[in-house]
Order: C-alpha cells, then structure tokens, then sequence
C-alpha cells in the first residue's frame, strides 16, 4: 500500500466535511445513514449492559454489524468496534471488556479472528491501512496493542502475555528536513510482524516492523525484538538475542 491510497486521514484533517461525515468516516466506515443508525442503536443500548443479559445480547446484536461472525462468540462489556464490517471472526471467540477493534483503512482487508481466539481485557487491535489476522486459538492477554499499517500474523497456538505490543509496519523517514517528521510516514515499512505456530511470549514484550518468530519459540519477558528469531529458539533481552536452542 502506497502512502497515497491511505485517505482516512482525511477524516481528522481539517476537510470540509460535516461532523457525522467525518464520524462515520473514521468509526463506521460507510457514508450511508442506515448503517449510522444501525450502529448507534446497538451500540447505545447493548455495549455497557453488565451480566448474563449483556452477553446475550451482544451475541445477538453484534455480529449484525460485522463482516461475518461464527458461532459461540463471546462480547464483554464497552467492547468497541471501528469499521465493523472489516472485522470477522470464526466460532467461539471471546472479546473481553473495554477491548478495541478498529479496522480502519480504505483498502485493506480488515482483522480476523479464528477459531477459539481469546483477547484480553483493554486490548486494542488497530489497523492504519493495515491487516491483522489471529489464527485459531491465540491468547492475547490483557493491555496488549496491535498495530498494523501493513501487517500483523499470529500463527496458531500463539501465546502472548499482557502489555505486549506489536508493531507491524509503519515508521517515519527521516531523509527530508524541509518538512515535518509526522508528514513523512511510510506505511510500507519491513513489511509486518509474523509469528509461527507454537509461539510464547511474555509479559512488557515489544515486537517491531519486519520480525518473524518461529515455530516453537518463546520470547522472555521485556524482551524487545528487531529481527527474526529461529524454530525452537528462546530469547531475552534489548535488542533481543537467542540465549539458546529448546532441547
């Protein structure tokens, strides 16, 4: 994706747009009015409502908003959605409370979630562009954030502990000094974060744009990874390093 084709800027900008355009524009993602309604209506009467009753009828309500939802799918409470009809998810997935799932961009696909995903209370997963796909059964824990202007992967059995942060694509040149930093972003980057099947990674972990761990890894705690990380292989540290092989 091209720094050009991303316009959803636009909506926070400054352009002459009313201020429900510009709402539906960065929230809903769709200019028509009843799909504005529809969304309100659930959202006002359904996100906060505590218990077995909020549960149900988030069940009930929710997946009438999304691009596609699977069976035995589970909302907590103030559970937010941002370009829902970019968002899909497969059988029994579980949303904890005060999670945040935006899926904005103009021509990406969006995020999903597959079979058995959980993702922990105030998480946020936010797409600028990008796409962010959970495979069957991963475990975000709380507090985590995935950012994705180009791509974010988690292969299937991924284990990721609480107040993780993965940063899949995005960063700012630096080469032109008669502009601003914040005007010089590159939405390309290093093309993502990737992890294999199989994979842990502890608790105030952060992955940067263009790392892939392998199958079977695991990542110690506070570790900050800048490079791709082998099968099998358990590593710690600022910048990250293999400490050694799993036997």
């Amino acid at each position: 994706m091209k720094n050009k084709d991303f316009k959803i800027q636009d909506t926070v900008t400054g352009k002459k747009k009313s201020k429900i355009q510009r709402y539906q524009e960065l929230v809903i993602g769709s200019t028509k009015l009843s799909d504005l309604i529809k969304y309100e209506l659930i959202m006002l009467f359904t996100s906060r409502i505590p218990g077995a009753l909020g549960v149900f009828l988030r069940s009930k309500l929710y997946p009438k908003l999304l691009g596609s939802c699977g069976k035995g799918v589970v909302f907590g409470t103030n559970v937010t959605l941002r370009h829902p009809h970019k968002i899909k998810m497969a059988n029994n997935v579980i949303i904890d409370d005060n999670v945040l799932l935006d899926a904005k961009g103009v021509n990406n696909e969006g995020i999903y979630l597959g079979n058995d995903v959980f993702i922990g209370r105030n998480s946020i997963l936010s797409c600028k562009g990008g796409d962010i796909y959970l495979d069957d059964r991963t475990n975000l824990g709380f507090y985590c954030y995935v950012f994705s202007s180009n791509k974010v992967k988690l292969g299937k059995d991924t284990l990721v502990a609480a107040y993780t942060y993965f940063v899949g694509g995005g960063n700012y040149k630096l080469d032109r000094k008669d502009i601003p930093i914040n005007q010089q972003y590159d939405f390309e980057g290093k093309g993502g974060v990737e992890t294999d099947e199989d994979v842990w990674i502890g608790a105030h972990c952060m992955l940067l744009d263009g790392v892939k761990i392998g199958k079977g890894s695991v990542i110690a705690a506070g570790a900050v990874v800048t490079k791709p990380m082998p099968e099998y292989s358990i590593s710690a540290g600022i910048p990250a390093k293999v400490l050694k092989m799993r036997e």
